[in-house]
């Protein structure tokens, strides 16, 4: 019993790291790319509110221990029953107590950016701390072919 609720723990602890951010390092096609220089730099954050898909699983969790509690009490047919409605009522605390949504604070970087041609474009992207932004900067807008645009700065 031990086992497996220890394995259930780290294989939950786990799911938050599924969803990867966005990878600097990935291929993607490119369609066209723009040159120019930053005449502005804004840091914005954003609280988005992200359905939480991971509440059967706390349920579950909740119904493991309730009647791994219930499995200490009682003897014989009493145990079996003790064992069943700790599972029903740990499964419901859990249930009751999870919250549905949780809300996740975004950082992002507003750019506008002069290009060579004197358009100017505005650009709001995912703050990169390895990459950050000043006014006068030179920089490439990259159209990728999913309909994106990435700044980076020249090189």
């Amino acid at each position: 019993m031990k086992i497996i609720t220890i394995s259930l723990i780290c294989w939950l602890a786990l799911i938050p790291f599924a969803n990867a951010d966005y990878e600097r390092n990935k291929a993607v096609p490119v369609e066209k790319v723009l040159f120019g220089q930053v005449t502005s730099v804004r840091n914005i954050t954003e609280q988005e509110l992200i359905q939480d898909k991971n509440s059967g699983w706390k349920t579950f969790g909740g119904a493991l221990i309730g009647g791994a509690i219930g499995n200490q009490f009682g003897s014989g047919g009493g145990r079996g029953v003790a064992t069943i409605l700790g599972a029903i009522i740990g499964g419901s605390i859990a249930h009751d107590k999870t919250p549905k949504y949780h809300e996740k604070t975004l950082l992002l970087v507003e750019l506008m950016i002069k290009v060579h041609n004197g358009d100017e474009y505005m650009v709001i992207q995912d703050l990169d701390h390895r990459m950050l932004f000043q006014r006068k900067d030179d920089v490439r807008m990259i159209y990728l072919a999913n309909g994106t645009v990435r700044i980076d700065k020249q090189m």
